[in-house]
């Protein structure tokens, strides 16, 4: 019996994998992890310290907690979608 080789970009494993790393998000799921635990609660934080900013209460600017928040967020965003593509591939 042989399998056939997918690239590692293939669609047939990035749309489910994309789909995926989407469904990670459930803090369920991140628990299972501690160090993207702590990513993903970094980065809910970051993004009240964001709106906080962005309603003038807050001790940055706003742009800079953006940028932090969103660097978080695709952190935790990326991790899951290469693990959602490895899990894919095996």
């Amino acid at each position: 019996m042989t399998h056939a080789r997918l690239a590692l970009f293939d669609p047939a494993l990035v749309r489910p994998a994309l789909i995926d790393s989407l469904r990670k998000l459930d803090p369920r799921v991140q628990w299972r992890n501690p160090v993207m635990f702590v990513c993903y609660v970094g980065s809910a934080l970051t993004l009240l310290l964001w709106l906080q900013a962005v309603l003038g209460h807050g001790e940055a600017s706003a742009g800079f907690i953006l940028a932090i928040s969103l660097w978080l967020w695709f952190t935790v965003v990326f991790a899951n979608f290469a693990e959602a593509l490895a899990e894919g591939r095996s």
